[in-house]
């Protein structure tokens, strides 16, 4: 049987999304776990419509509607139109990939998926539930003799090998992040306070979810390790080992966030120096016990000498050496380190205006560009700071030719709402993912990350897409039931980052909602479409960043929360104007970091992009946006207009509420009158600072307190 939970929303795999394939006369060739799982789904598709699944062998009288084979499995006495779309494939698919022929005429449709392991044919069988009833071309029974012949042979491989998701759980409540570190949808699918969940259904059910959206790895823990979160790698290498069981079924292999003073906090030594052999054999040793457990276990996620975690500075070394040294400890069992380059001074003294945190990240790992060993993948923010609404691309993804770059976004919601707003951010990951920043005729950001740019002096795999998980036990899994959607379009980009976001968001209300009144589809939608400008819009305006309260954990305006802090994310709002200056000429230096032709827009005011004009450049209110408006009544246009289609997303809720699922209408109420109450609290609160410190009054005359 399929895993499902009772109680549990089944989020992009309601069984209304798998209705259209029990009609097929289906048939599942090949052997292994994962064929296994494929023949299981299939089998429940097949009881939505009262029918079952044909156990004939290959060599069956009648030809098949549908078949999922992998390609060694095709006897040679497959009836011939089986065996003409084994000779249609031009090359064998990779490791995940399929090959789909399609066949239509006056008989019907036949439909073959042809894989060359069991993750290719699961992934073909998701793509047949993403594709609808037109996969099949069913139509009423009567006269097919009109129909036109038609033969269509598409190949699908994802573009990225490595597709991560992190998980910031904590085995143990920790006194301020609590279960899960920014995590906003309860507590961990994994852990219960210092112990595994004793059932693991509901994380086979996830694990399905990520299958079927195109995630294939998970790290089960927080980067921020602490004392029993470590004690995974080694005491209690059983709980990993249940978990890689609970996510196997469905293709996934599993990681862990590890301690760089694992070698001191767990082995006894006196040092955790990456150059000492007593180190470095103490993690060659770790590391062959946990593939002794986990024979497919991924790897090592690593954040070090980043906010207070411990790292290779320590010794004098640098981040080279304590990668490579993981890298090699885990080369012979074929894992990666994704080593996170979220390194930065988080001691900084808000007077200096020369230090620069935007800089940090490409100041620490520019010069180590070449020294990682190859099963090393640098794990990028996709923004230099901290996945902010609205940030430039990180200049580390373009500097790092020699190294394979993993971008890492995140589609929790620490900083777009936290799941209490409606927020679709896939518009800002294609966007980035679909950047050529070494100007159109160059390569995109996603041929670097999934190592086909032609940047390197030698051949570099390439490091994928990472993301840190916005999952919990709520009963909608992501708190917020249309934040769903931003987990979705994750995994559905790091397979295919040429992917629109309208296009992924028509796939997750199509798999959703598919059952539902055109109304409601049509509405949720609406919601989504443009949200993330909407939530742009009431919080910090232009690029400047932050602005979120440090009190009440990141959610909420407090313009001045973070501006006199050692945490480096400042707006330098004064009487005379606001923003950071970030050029060449006068400031940080940062805009030069990158390629030439986008450092030169960075640069200029007259070519900066409006929207990110205040993290390049401090400039007057009187300053004209390319728009002719000034800087302070954009401020006080955005923030009004904000709240108004906040307005108009509660009415248009309120108009299909009764069309949905009580329980979720209930939800998406509540956390849009939440989303209206704090999005007039973002205005109330922004238009007010920037009119107290500018003195100049609203062009249009609307009340500011």
């Amino acid at each position: 049987m399929i895993p499902q939970t009772e109680g549990t929303h089944p989020a992009w795999l309601p069984d209304a999304a798998l209705v259209h394939l029990a009609a097929a006369d289906a048939v599942v060739l090949g052997d292994g776990p994962l064929v296994d799982t494929v023949r299981t789904e299939v089998a429940h598709a097949a009881t939505l419509g009262g029918g079952e699944t044909a156990p004939r062998p290959a060599g069956g009288a009648s030809p098949d509607r549908l078949v999922l084979a992998l390609l060694d499995a095709v006897p040679d006495d497959a009836p011939e139109q089986l065996r003409e779309a084994v000779d249609l494939v031009q090359r064998a698919p990779g490791d995940e990939g399929f090959v789909e022929v399609r066949r239509t005429g006056a008989a019907g449709t036949t439909v073959t998926m042809l894989a060359t392991t069991g993750h290719g044919l699961l992934h073909a069988w998701f793509h047949l539930v993403r594709q609808g009833a037109a996969v099949l071309g069913v139509r009423p029974e009567g006269d097919r003799s009109g129909a036109q012949a038609s033969l269509r042979v598409e190949a699908h491989e994802p573009a990225h090998a490595l597709r991560v998701l992190d998980h910031w759980d904590n085995v143990s409540v920790h006194p301020v992040m609590g279960q899960v570190e920014r995590g906003y949808s309860g507590g961990s699918l994994f852990y219960d306070d210092g112990a595994l969940r004793p059932d693991l259904g509901r994380v086979r059910q996830y694990a399905r979810l990520l299958a079927a959206s195109g995630v294939n790895r998970v790290a089960l823990n927080n980067v921020n390790v602490g004392r029993r979160e470590a004690q995974l790698l080694t005491t209690h290498l059983d709980d990993v080992v249940a978990l890689a069981d609970a996510f196997r079924p469905y293709g996934i292999r599993v990681h862990l966030s590890v301690s760089f003073a694992s070698p001191v906090v767990l082995g006894g030594l006196g040092t955790a120096d990456p150059v000492d052999p007593e180190v470095q054999a103490w993690w060659a040793q770790t590391a062959a016990a946990v593939y002794a457990a986990v024979p497919d276990f991924g790897g090592f996620v690593v954040k070090a000498d980043s906010e207070g975690q411990p790292g290779p500075f320590t010794y004098g070394r640098d981040h080279a050496d304590g990668a490579n040294m993981l890298a090699r400890a885990l080369g012979p069992h074929d894992g990666v380190v994704h080593w996170r380059a979220f390194v930065y001074d988080h001691h900084q003294d808000w007077r200096d205006r020369s230090t620069d945190r935007a800089r940090a990240a490409h100041d620490h790992f520019a010069p180590l560009d070449g020294r990682f060993d190859e099963n090393v993948v640098l794990q990028v923010k996709l923004g230099p700071v901290d996945f902010q609404v609205r940030e430039p691309l990180s200049p580390v993804i373009t500097v790092m030719p020699q190294t394979r770059v993993a971008v890492e976004v995140q589609v929790t919601q620490e900083y777009t709402g936290q799941q209490q707003h409606v927020a679709y951010l896939a518009p800002q990951w294609t966007d980035a993912m679909q950047t050529r920043p070494w100007g159109d005729d160059g390569p995109a950001v996603h041929d670097v990350t999934s190592g086909r740019a032609t940047l390197a002096r030698r051949g570099i795999t390439g490091g994928g897409l990472a993301a840190v998980s916005n999952v919990g036990q709520d009963v909608f899994w992501t708190g917020h039931p249309f934040a769903q959607a931003n987990l979705y379009a994750y995994g559905r980009l790091a397979w295919d980052p040429t992917l629109t976001a309208e296009a992924i968001l028509d796939e997750w209300v199509g798999l959703t909602f598919g059952d539902a009144p055109d109304e409601l589809r049509t509405t949720v939608r609406d919601l989504l479409s443009g949200s993330l400008d909407v939530y742009e819009q009431y919080t910090a305006p232009l690029g400047v960043g932050f602005m979120v309260s440090p009190t009440r954990q990141h959610y909420g305006p407090d313009v001045d929360g973070y501006e006199y802090t050692a945490w480096g994310t400042y707006h330098f709002a004064d009487r005379d104007g606001v923003g950071v200056d970030r050029s060449c000429a006068t400031g940080t230096g940062y805009a030069g970091l990158y390629p030439p032709g986008l450092a030169a827009t960075y640069e200029s005011l007259s070519t900066c992009p409006d929207e990110l004009l205040l993290f390049f450049h401090h400039v007057p209110y009187s300053h004209r946006l390319h728009s002719g408006t000034t800087v302070v009544q954009h401020i006080y246009d955005t923030h009004f207009a904000g709240v108004e289609r906040v307005e108009e997303m509660v009415t248009a809720w309120e108009k299909v509420a009764p069309l949905a699922d009580p329980a979720l209408a209930g939800r998406v109420g509540e956390r849009l009158a939440e989303q209206l109450r704090s999005a007039v609290e973002w205005r109330d609160q922004l238009n007010t600072y920037f009119f107290r410190k500018s003195g100049v009054p609203d062009g249009r005359g609307r009340r500011i307190y």
